[in-house]
Formats: C-alpha cells, structure tokens, sequence
C-alpha cells in the first residue's frame, strides 16, 4: 500500500470539514447531479436484480450514448440512494466516457422497501456480491467492469472485491471514496463528535425504519424502540435481526481495518480526507494493504465532499471515474 498527498485544494471558504459535509448532500448539490446526467443524455432504467435467497435489490441502469466500453457498478452510503448526489454526478462523469453505469440500491434504500421482509444490516454482503454477478452478467458480458463506492458504499465496494471472485464475479479496478474501515472507530467518533452527524443518521435510519414497519409490522417493535439513541439502536438491531451474539462480533464483521484486506487481489484506490468527521483517519495509516492499492489523502474534503467551488463541482466524483478508467488504457 501507498499514501500519497492528494492534489485537491479547495478555496479558503470550503475548507470547513462540516461545510464540506453539509454541503456535499445538500439539495443545490443533488439537483447539481440530476442537471448533469439529463445533460449526459441518459435516460436512468429502474431495474429488479435477483441477489438469490429470494432476495431483490433495485437499481438504475444508464447506457451511453455510444457502444459500451465498460460496465461501472456503483455503491451508495448508508441511507444514501442511486439518486444520491455522489451517485448520479459520477453516473454522468462515467458515461461521459462510454461507460454502462449502474447504480445499485442496498436493500430498504432509495424506494426499495417493500421489497425484502428482512432488514438491511452491513453484513448483507453476498447479496450485494450476488447482485453484482447478475449485473455482470446481465449488461457486462464481454466488458470489463469496475466498482466504485462512497464511505459505507465504498467499504462495500471494497468487500466486494475480496470475495467476489470465489462467487464468478470480475473486477479490474474498484474505488472508495471515505469508506468505512472500522465501523467501531465510525460510532465513536460521531458519538465524540459534532452531534449533527449522530442526529442525522438516527433521523434518516428511524425514518426508514418506519416505513419499513409500516409494511411489515414486527413483532419486536414499538415507538419506544425509535426512541433509542444510535448506538442502543443498533444493538436492537444486532440482537433482533442480524445473528450476531454482540454489538462488538456485529462491527468486526463489515470492518475492513488492519490486515482484513490483504488479501485484495483486485487493484484499488482510496480518496480520504484528513479532516473527516465521522472516520477517523488515524485508521487509515494502520492500514495493512497490498501494493495494488493506493491510497489518496486530502487535508481537506470533509467526509465525502471535495467540493471545488460555488458551482459545487466535485473532486472525488471526477476523481473516482479516472481512477476507475486507469483499468481501461483506450479510454485514457
């Protein structure tokens, strides 16, 4: 593994971390994604992938305008969606470039909660991994493809790339931008931290929630449980929902720290800030990873923003599509 220091250098005003933050999800930013793939010329298919075990995840397709050089499948954050803004603006920066695209919803992401009965946790990899062998082979055949994921999109992404060999899955190139490496370090430090990003989780994650309930009513559940402050929460849901004796075997389960990835056969790059407030950066330089991976760091970026200017154009998105396309020599 590498670290290298990041070219990105945003303006005096974007160098907040919060305002980073905030900004990168915001609503200018998300119309910002939408503007730019209408002006790609795409028109987004909603699609139902068969991810086995009688499980189904929703996506978006979006084609190029030209013969497809590549398939690019892309992985959003938790509670996130495809239509994220990250998600839709490198969407455009890949297609752009003749890259088929798709952008996959975890399961009770986007519009997606109708379909499963079971919950989503992190640990749902093979699914994710299975759904992946089905876009491949569905809209890949005979086309490289590459992976891309941003912060629990991107430890995912990452995950996918370890194990989805042994299930047929091909990969030449995956990137993370701020992914999740240690899902325990994750917690404290939004617990330490700002508060604002703890709030927003446990609004967003309730939400979801009872949507979720709405249209299956469980038998464990009440309004007090919504209640619960982040961390109890997810013990609710580790000790309800997942199979995990603990909240602690739950966290090392998607972690991806220490020597986890070391066997990564896959070639990988990593864009990281210095500065992001919800995963600690200390544990990326404790990272034990091969020598295809790189690994990028900013001073600044907040936690997965890199924004650029008052246009809210974004370093990592155009970041990830030139990454990805190192993998693809032609198109350079």
């Amino acid at each position: 593994m590498s670290i290298v220091a990041s070219a990105y250098r945003p303006p005096w005003w974007l160098r907040s971390p919060h305002v980073q933050s905030l900004l990168g999800t915001s609503p200018m930013r998300r119309q910002r994604g939408a503007r730019a793939l209408r002006a790609s010329g795409s028109r987004g298919e909603p699609v139902l992938v068969d991810a086995g075990e009688g499980v189904r995840l929703q996506g978006v397709l979006n084609r190029p305008g030209t013969a497809p050089r590549a398939l690019a499948l892309l992985l959003h954050g938790w509670e996130g969606s495809a239509e994220s803004s990250y998600m839709r603006l490198t969407a455009a920066q890949l297609l752009q470039q003749g890259v088929t695209v798709f952008r996959l919803n975890f399961r009770d992401h986007g519009d997606s909660h109708h379909l499963n009965e079971g919950l989503f946790h992190s640990n749902l990899l093979d699914e994710v991994v299975r759904a992946a062998v089905q876009v491949q082979q569905r809209w890949g055949q005979g086309l490289p493809m590459l992976a891309a994921g941003y912060s629990l999109g991107g430890n995912f992404a990452l995950r996918v790339a370890l194990h989805g060999p042994r299930h047929g899955l091909s990969l030449q190139r995956v990137a993370a931008v701020c992914p999740v490496l240690d899902p325990a370090h994750t917690m404290d430090a939004m617990e330490q931290g700002l508060p604002l990003y703890l709030r927003h989780f446990e609004r967003t994650w309730t939400r979801s929630l009872r949507r979720k309930f709405a249209l299956f009513p469980p038998q464990d559940f009440d309004d007090a449980t919504l209640r619960l402050g982040m961390r109890e929460l997810t013990a609710w849901l580790v000790d309800r929902h997942t199979g995990f004796d603990s909240l602690d075997a739950y966290f090392d389960g998607y972690s991806i720290a220490g020597t986890r990835l070391a066997g990564l056969q896959v070639p990988a790059d990593v864009l990281m800030a210095e500065d992001d407030p919800v995963i600690p950066v200390e544990d990326f330089r404790q990272w034990t990873l091969p020598s295809g991976v790189r690994v990028e760091l900013a001073r600044h970026g907040g936690h997965c923003g890199f924004l650029e200017g008052a246009g809210l154009d974004g370093y990592a998105e155009r970041w990830v599509a030139q990454r990805l396309l190192q993998a693809l020599p032609a198109l350079n």
